[in-house]
């Protein structure tokens, strides 16, 4: 079919959205996207409350490493707490078991996004959920049967699963998010990922205290199920792109491929991609971001319960309180930032710099706060909710900047940053354990807290030199090899902006050049 032949796509003033069936299908695959990360999340975090559980030890709450500065909460003090569990594993293997996770994961990022642009991001995503959760499913035959080896290296296969997720889906958003739906539709898939975590952490504490379903591999067994359910419903509902899917109206398939175009394969250009800027510019919001919420994931129950004399994983509930405060932000957020861009109010580069600097700056602020409140418990707990909840606001800085600069290599764009931005994973508690090391105070932890501000401020820096909001010449298909020719967004932004409020624009297809 001619581009003369084709119906001319519409496009609401007020929605930007063509009028076609009642859930369109770019909606469907943001909800089965988000389910997705819910479980990803389900299946990374359940060890860390099902651990506790699964080891045999007596610890005192007050123990020589403990600050004496503070009081615990309630005036409760000096209670030693006795878990009666199977293995003998101290501290030491405990924590080599939880980052054992992130060895596997680091190595699929890369690959994971080239795959996904290679050979379909679709099947990618959701067979590295599968894998995973099959291997959930598997963890307590592995630890009781194989022993710490074997428990080590399903834990790293399972990283290894997980790792392709979120290349894969960037790559999947490159072909099916409107230029001007970008923000809301990735954000709000990705935001599944901290709403599994508010949902799995008190979860699994109740499994593992319920001798009925058998205690901790229970929460194993109910989450490696959630994600083999998952599975069916993703490979049966969602498509590779609107052009695969067998029930999208022609309306929406045509309204998205005029934004985003066909999807094209390419050659990757490696060498333009590692030399740009804007890719830097990327990773430095990326890592940041990581810094400080692998810092609170890793950390923040060691400050809790040796300075505050309130031990954060005992409880799930307060647990779950800031990845819920951060998984609000994180759907919020990308409404925000498209209602700026399509009704004219910032560029998309405004818009990508001045959430991301927010996203950094405010959290900073506030872990500096914490360190100055002493030992008031409901100021500390407050701030460091706060510093994680709007840490959030980057998902509509970095977090979706792949998808603006280069949309046919968002995968690979994403694997690359990703994988830099995993590194803090490790290098954040090791950095935090060595300045606290026989210094658990709260001078010792004040240092911790202004390092995680500063590089905050210094990924800020970063992202606001070396971003940018359009799409980059290397990652551009030329005008020959494409199918649909892409309209700009700020030619759809002018046209839109000019009509009634409400009334609906005929945008039509742009025209071959005749050179």
């Amino acid at each position: 079919m001619s581009h003369t032949e084709e119906k001319q796509p519409l496009v609401s003033r007020g929605h930007k959205e063509v009028p076609c069936q009642f859930i369109q299908a770019r909606h469907v695959l943001a909800l089965w996207a988000f389910l997705g990360f819910f479980v990803v999340y389900c299946l990374r975090v359940n060890l860390s409350v099902a651990l506790v559980a699964m080891v045999n030890s007596t610890q005192a709450k007050s123990d020589v490493n403990d600050s004496t500065e503070c009081h615990a909460p309630g005036g409760f003090s000096n209670t030693t707490v006795h878990t009666t569990g199977e293995f003998d594993w101290d501290e030491q293997t405990q924590g080599l078991i939880l980052g054992s996770f992130f060895y596997g994961y680091i190595t699929t990022q890369v690959p994971g996004g080239y795959l996904a642009e290679r050979f379909g991001a679709k099947k990618l995503y959701g067979f590295g959920i599968l894998c995973t959760s099959i291997l959930t499913l598997l963890t307590p035959v592995a630890a009781r049967l194989g022993g710490l080896p074997v428990f080590i290296a399903v834990r790293v296969l399972e990283g290894i699963g997980e790792g392709v997720t979120f290349p894969s889906m960037h790559a999947m958003w490159g072909n099916w998010a409107p230029i001007l739906e970008r923000s809301k539709l990735a954000g709000f898939s990705y935001a599944g990922a901290q709403l599994g975590v508010v949902f799995s952490m008190p979860i699994s504490g109740l499994l593992c205290a319920s001798t009925f379903l058998g205690g901790w591999p229970s929460v194993f067994y109910a989450f490696g199920v959630m994600g083999c359910v998952w599975f069916i419903m993703w490979m049966l509902l969602v498509h590779e792109t609107p052009a695969d899917h067998p029930r999208i109206t022609r309306e929406e398939r045509e309204y998205i491929e005029s934004s985003v175009g066909k999807k094209t394969h390419l050659k990757t250009p490696w060498r333009k991609i590692f030399t740009s800027g804007a890719l830097w510019g990327i990773v430095g919001g990326h890592v940041a971001t990581n810094w400080g919420q692998y810092t609170f994931l890793t950390c923040l129950p060691t400050f809790m319960k040796r300075i505050l004399k309130f031990d954060i994983q005992s409880d799930g509930l307060l647990s779950a309180v800031p990845y819920a405060a951060l998984w609000s932000v994180q759907v919020l957020i990308g409404f925000v930032a498209d209602y700026l861009r399509s009704h004219g109010y910032l560029t998309t580069v405004a818009t990508r710099k001045l959430m991301n600097s927010l996203g950094l700056m405010l959290p900073a602020g506030m872990v500096i706060g914490v360190s100055y409140v002493g030992c008031n418990h409901v100021w500390a707990v407050t701030l460091l909710t706060l510093a994680l909840g709007t840490s959030g606001i980057t998902m509509g800085g970095y977090m979706i900047n792949h998808l603006d600069i280069a949309p046919k290599f968002s995968g690979v764009l994403l694997g690359i940053t990703n994988g830099i931005a995993t590194i803090p994973g490790f290098l954040g508690p090791q950095v935090v354990g060595i300045i606290t090391n026989n210094n658990e105070t709260i001078a010792g932890w004040r240092i911790v807290f202004f390092i995680t501000a500063g590089v905050y401020v210094v990924g800020t820096i970063i992202f606001i030199v070396f971003a940018r909001g359009e799409e980059q010449s290397w990652a551009k298909v030329k005008p020959e090899e494409e199918d649909v020719f892409k309209k700009s967004e700020s030619s759809i932004q002018a046209t839109v902006q000019n009509a009634p409020y409400d009334q609906e624009v005929l945008i039509p297809p742009p025209t071959k050049s005749s050179s």
